[in-house]
């Protein structure tokens, strides 16, 4: 248990949050939240009326369970990531590529990015670590501004609302799952980029939005919609791993949901059931991949 400070909803004094609007900083309970590209909002700044009337409550002292402090807007296990894959392009750019285009080291005999690249042949032949490593791995440098873009956007926005742990599973169970759907439409292609994560992260703010607002509607479908849209347009994208990393988002987040209390998968520890949901949807992964690639072995 933590002995700081507890944070209470400004327009709803009784309800204890961790959330807080990314303009003014006050703290917001989840039905006042309104997700948004640029971070999450209170009314006041989204010009939305929150749901039920504010009500004034003495707070009661109570203490929190541990986790970052998501008041301050720190978002660690993101910025994480992204530091880490910029360093993997760097290494991969010089061991063969270049700046430019990082991902030539991939045919690189004993490169770094030829050990980590998710190809199926490779992967029944003590391969199956390459299922996540392909997440840290990007050919070019539009490939990896997009996504650690995409990844500075909406994760740090999903790590506050979940918090580390939870946050941390989302990622790269997410991920594993984009590497199965990249298998399943490909194998023989290598695949590469945390995209499929980054789809998962997508999902989850989805049905984040979802819980908040009742409607599926909302500016993560939009996002959904225009880059899975992208994905089958543009040549040379793996829109198996952008699918395989949906679901498997989407479907993490419903199984934090279902055993959170209220039935939404808010800021919390991950427990028991978050861990069980995850395992299941990390082990149909697996299966998928095994079942695909079986037959190079």
């Amino acid at each position: 248990m933590s002995t700081a400070e507890t944070r209470y909803c400004y327009r709803h004094p009784d309800r204890e949050t961790g959330l807080s609007c990314s303009e003014c900083g006050r703290p917001i309970c989840e039905d006042c939240a309104n997700f948004g590209p640029v971070g999450i909002r209170c009314p006041d700044h989204a010009s939305v009326r929150p749901r039920g009337p504010a009500t004034r409550i003495k707070p009661r002292p109570v203490r929190r369970a541990p986790g970052i402090a998501l008041a301050t807007n720190q978002a660690p296990v993101t910025y994480t990531l992204i530091a880490l894959n910029v360093l993997i392009y760097l290494i991969g750019a010089s061991q063969g590529g270049s700046l430019g285009r990082a991902g030539t080291s991939i045919y690189r005999q004993g490169s770094l990015y030829n050990h980590m690249v998710l190809f199926g042949p490779y992967v029944p032949h003590s391969g199956w670590y390459r299922l996540v490593t392909a997440m840290f791995l990007h050919e070019s440098l539009l490939h990896i501004g997009f996504n650690m873009y995409a990844l500075f956007v909406i994760g740090r926005i999903v790590e506050q609302y979940l918090g580390t742990a939870r946050y941390v599973g989302l990622y790269f169970v997410s991920g594993l799952a984009g590497s199965a759907g990249a298998l399943l439409q490909a194998p023989t292609i290598p695949s590469l980029g945390a995209s499929g994560a980054i789809f998962g992260i997508l999902g989850a703010m989805m049905i984040l939005e979802w819980q908040v607002t009742g409607s599926l509607a909302g500016q993560a479908l939009v996002l959904v919609v225009i880059n899975l849209g992208l994905s089958f347009v543009i040549p040379g994208i793996s829109w198996g791993a952008h699918v395989g990393g949906l679901i498997g988002g989407i479907l993490v987040m419903l199984a934090y949901a279902h055993w959170s209390d209220r039935g939404r998968a808010r800021y919390g520890q991950l427990g028991l059931g978050g861990i069980l949901g995850l395992i299941a949807v990390a082990a149909g992964s697996l299966a998928i991949a095994y079942f695909r690639v079986r037959g190079y072995a």
